[in-house]
């Protein structure tokens, strides 16, 4: 018993949906048997960054079909019916036990057998759990991670059954703040717990990190730094109480786990080259075997922009164009496509806080601005990463302007050379805004978008009309709630 397609995309998050789009528009209706997504979850691709945004709302939160990818993009939002009209066959709810690269079979858990002549790999990562750091508690009715919408409706089941609760968060990273803000607007006491020194440890400067905890704090959260959580006290299947290795002990009405997440590469382990936890691709996504791409969360891939060391980001932005790369490089390998040029890029809003980071956080790090929180003020800061060679690495802002964004993407896509530190943290923007650094105030053509990166929540593609106006109702929707309904709630690229 089994199905052959020539081409399976193998996962149903944010990249299997833009891989799907890019095929129809680059070849059109799929033919039977041509082209397949397998996914475990039980829904056609969806924009998972709503899951710790609109979806966790009090009140009017959002929910499917309304951000089915690619709306994120502000492009076509692809229904469970836009795959049936076009020839992309759905198999949900369809776990994937084994994969045979060199026979192109994958198995699944129910026993079919799906053949393929060219696979892209989507499978994105997992959360990583309690147990894996020697903990426990994961089945606890009232601990909760977040990946998937089954977790968004347990969190916002949890949050409904305890207003005015004691929430614990485990983790200061993007899922740990997110859920915290999210937590919060839900009028649920808040205490963030993580062992490092300060919040967001792998993107953020101390200087940085300070002015958000201190936003957050004035919020009514509450940071517990440089601990961790040792265990939890579990009564009559709920947690309690959380226990520090300090010893204090934190009740418990719930408890949020955020302390990471692991590419899902296991199918695929000694059967792949791997590389910095995620499978090892070239610069069309193509993995060690031919017939292979991988894309996303999963996939390492060199970056022009950084020498040509091999990186793999768990983003949004990132899982959109490696996605769109990798089907032009597959249908048309000795096409026009080359190797993607990708500008790490990622961004959040807290609360009524926007920032955005591009390119790489190594170097000295030069801060401009005033980093000094205030409640009552509107703030914009930043910071410069600068190499040994003196030259911008990367960029961050807070609080900028479409056209100092793009003045800052240009400093490090550019690599725009600082001849004196001082004057960079003096002038701060002015310093990429004059002598021709920024492109900001020229017009240019825009990209077609299948590898430039940088700018996460622009569309890639003109606006199609046959969208139809009830995707535009849609998408109108989803920025109502998105932009204006939850301005409490941490965006880092959707």
């Amino acid at each position: 018993m089994g199905r052959a397609f020539t081409y399976v995309i193998l996962g149903g998050g944010v990249a299997a949906g833009y891989a799907a789009l890019e095929f129809v528009r680059r070849r059109g209706d799929a033919a039977p048997g041509e082209l397949c997504i397998i996914s475990e979850e039980a829904v056609a691709p969806y924009e998972r960054p709503a899951l710790s945004k609109g979806y966790l709302l009090p009140e009017g939160g959002a929910r499917l079909p309304a951000f089915y990818t690619c709306v994120g993009a502000n492009d076509q939002l692809l229904t469970p019916d836009w795959y049936k009209k076009h020839g992309v066959e759905l198999i949900l709810g369809t776990k994937i036990i084994s994969a045979d690269v060199r026979w192109k079979t994958l198995l699944a858990s129910t026993g079919e057998t799906i053949s393929y002549k060219t696979l892209i790999v989507a499978t994105g990562a997992r959360a990583l759990k309690l147990e894996e750091f020697g903990g426990s508690g994961s089945d606890a009715e009232n601990v909760c991670y977040l990946r998937d919408i089954e977790d968004a409706d347990k969190l916002v089941f949890r949050m409904r059954s305890c207003p005015g609760g004691n929430a614990i968060v485990i983790g200061g990273g993007y899922i740990g703040m997110e859920c915290a803000a999210a937590l919060v607007a839900n009028k649920i006491k808040v205490t963030i717990v993580f062992p490092g020194k300060h919040c967001m440890g792998r993107l953020f400067t101390p200087k940085i990190a300070e002015f958000y905890e201190n936003y957050y704090t004035s919020k009514g959260v509450t940071f517990i730094k440089g601990t961790a959580v040792s265990s939890l006290e579990i009564s009559s299947g709920k947690v309690t109480t959380a226990i520090l290795r300090d010893g204090r002990r934190l009740p418990a009405d719930m408890v949020v786990v955020g302390i990471g997440a692991r590419a899902n590469t296991a199918l695929f382990e000694g059967q792949l080259v791997m590389e910095k936890g995620g499978i090892k691709v070239n610069g069309q996504m193509q993995t060690s075997n031919a017939s292979v791409y991988a894309v996303g969360d999963v996939a390492t891939f060199p970056v022009t922009l950084f020498g040509g060391d091999a990186r793999r980001f768990e983003h949004v932005d990132c899982a959109r164009r490696t996605a769109r790369h990798a089907v032009a490089a597959a249908l048309d390998p000795s096409g026009p496509a080359g190797d993607i040029d990708y500008l790490p890029f990622f961004y959040s809003r807290v609360f009524a806080l926007s920032w955005r980071f591009y390119g790489d956080n190594a170097g000295e790090a030069v801060h401009f601005g005033d980093l000094g929180f205030s409640a009552s003020s509107t703030p914009k800061f930043g910071a410069f990463w600068v190499s040994a060679a003196g030259r911008i690495a990367g960029a961050f802002l807070e609080g900028g302007s479409p056209e100092e964004y793009e003045a800052i993407a240009h400093a490090v896509r550019s690599g725009a050379a600082v001849p004196d530190v001082t004057q960079l943290a003096r002038e701060g923007l002015a310093f990429v805004f004059r002598d021709g650094r920024s492109p900001a105030a020229r017009p240019r053509p825009r990209p077609r978008g299948l590898s430039g990166g940088g700018g996460g929540d622009k569309p890639s593609y003109a606006w199609h009309a046959t969208v139809g106006v009830a995707v535009a109702v849609f998408i109108a929707a989803l920025a109502y709630w998105y932009d204006q309904k939850a301005p409490c709630l941490v965006k880092h690229s959707f």
